[in-house]
């Protein structure tokens, strides 16, 4: 942003038009000289410079963010900053320019009638259930309750019903969700398709279907296609689908709502919230019924339906969902809640730049496998195949492997003051120095029974209250 401006290639006609805080980013960036900034990336100035260039001066110009930067610290301030670049290059008014990170935001489903609050409302309780942050789920089950200091906090958790997700091995801070799952208080009940790290905690494992068992309906992460997945064969053994668990338990529990005797067909219907004719009333998705998408499978929504002839081309007419109806620059929501009203970089607590460096060195990266989705797949013989290369190693850059007296192939010791997990070195040159990797597996298959995740922190994200994955120190050394 220092070199847009500086060098005057921003599009002023669209910051005019369609934005909003100019005059405060301009202050803002003044400081961030592309010799400062090089101390922090790792790229020399003169990259900097000629990257900022390039990306000015091409059209069109795509950023495409992925699941990573957003998982640091400030991460919030990290994707807004991004995000601001198309704004400030005028890079949406060019067919395939601007930014993206996923589609799904364009599907707007009807959430209330999924949720349903009122429900909630209705009931003794009065009020809507209390939310919890998965992110914080150790912290959850370990301290929630037990300090008569903090009464705000509500009352310990006693029952966990687990669906659609495997705690023990994805949640940070692996040994404090070990320690709130071992609890003997703590009635556990896992809705799962394996046995993996949750299910080895629960009371009650119930058998549930894949999605070749089920009748559902999907947006999507990078297109814009409504779709209807079909169930293809019915459920092996005693295996069930969500919609079938909840229905019964309201039902053998006699809440007599309508709402828990819906088919999977009924509950899609008010997801699409469909109007007295059968089509949808949510926005863009009004000439879509379930009738079409059984004939027809996936349906384009209403703005993508004809992208030869009339491309989407977002963020360059109209009033956006913000306060001031344009992309903000400056954000005075923030402001009013004193935080900084403007992207600004501050290193995580734990960084290089952090006095907890002095006591762990190196910056861990506990990274997704190439061929898992997230822990799914990670217990299948196939897929363990694909990953054999980087299964349980810990890649390292080659002098920080000499610094330490570690060969490629040495089994190592990564450890910090929340857990320690043994791997085998992978010396890997393209690493950046100081930052060390390791993939995601289940942690009953590592060798000594934990994941990358007894690393990791609960400490929560800038924006957003999510995990910092991606903010953690730790020191290795040979086992």
């Amino acid at each position: 942003m220092h070199v847009i401006l500086r060098d005057g290639l921003e599009d002023r006609a669209y910051i005019a038009a369609m934005t909003h805080g100019i005059d405060q980013l301009v202050e803002r960036v003044r400081d961030y000289t592309p010799e400062r900034v090089a101390a922090w990336t790792g790229m020399t100035a003169s990259e900097i410079e000629r990257f900022a260039q390039e990306y000015a001066t091409t059209r069109p110009a795509v950023l495409r963010l992925n699941y990573g930067v957003q998982r640091g610290e400030f991460g919030g301030a990290a994707v807004r900053a991004i995000a601001m670049l198309p704004a400030l290059t005028g890079a949406w008014k060019y067919r395939g320019g601007g930014g993206s990170l996923s589609t799904s935001g364009a599907f707007k489903w009807d959430e209330k009638a999924l949720r349903r609050p009122d429900l909630a409302l209705a009931s003794p309780l009065g009020r809507e259930a209390r939310w919890v942050n998965m992110s914080s789920l150790g912290e959850a089950l370990t301290e929630l309750g037990q300090n008569p200091a903090r009464p705000q906090d509500g009352p310990a958790v006693h029952a966990l019903f687990v669906y659609n997700s495997n705690p023990g091995a994805v949640a940070p801070n692996q040994n404090a969700v070990r320690r709130g799952l071992s609890r003997p208080d703590l009635f556990t009940v896992v809705h799962e398709q394996f046995f993996n790290d949750t299910t080895d905690y629960a009371d009650y494992v119930l058998p549930a279907t894949t999605f070749l068992e089920h009748q559902d309906i999907q947006g999507a992460y990078g297109h814009y296609f409504v779709q209807l997945s079909n169930q293809a064969i019915e459920p092996l053994g005693e295996a069930r689908s969500n919609v079938w668990l909840f229905s019964q338990l309201a039902q053998r529990m006699r809440f007599e709502e309508e709402c828990f005797t819906d088919s999977p067909e009924q509950i899609i219907g008010q997801a699409m919230a469909l109007d007295e004719n059968g089509r949808s009333t949510n926005a863009g998705m009004e000439h879509i019924s379930v009738e079409d998408l059984k004939r027809e499978g996936h349906i384009a929504l209403s703005f993508h339906r004809d992208p030869a002839n009339a491309p989407f081309m977002p963020y360059t007419s109209g009033s956006f969902p913000t306060p001031s109806g344009k992309i903000e620059f400056f954000s005075e929501t923030l402001a009013s809640q004193g935080r900084d009203g403007l992207p600004a970089f501050e290193p995580a607590a734990e960084s290089r730049w952090s006095e907890r460096a002095k006591r762990f060195p190196l910056e861990f990266l506990g990274r997704k496998a190439d061929n898992y989705m997230n822990s799914t797949f990670a217990n299948l013989e196939g897929h363990r195949k694909m990953e054999v290369r980087t299964s349980q190693r810990l890649e390292m850059h080659p002098l920080d492997a000499e610094a330490r007296g570690i060969s490629d192939g040495d089994q190592v010791r990564i450890w910090n003051d929340r857990g320690s997990i043994r791997l085998t070195a992978l010396v890997n040159e393209t690493l950046p120095i100081g930052v060390v990797a390791a993939r995601l597996d289940w942690a009953k298959l590592h060798r000594d029974g934990f994941n990358v995740n007894a690393l990791t922190s609960e400490r929560l994200t800038d924006l957003g209250e999510a995990a910092t994955f991606y903010s953690v120190l730790v020191e290795v050394a040979r086992a």
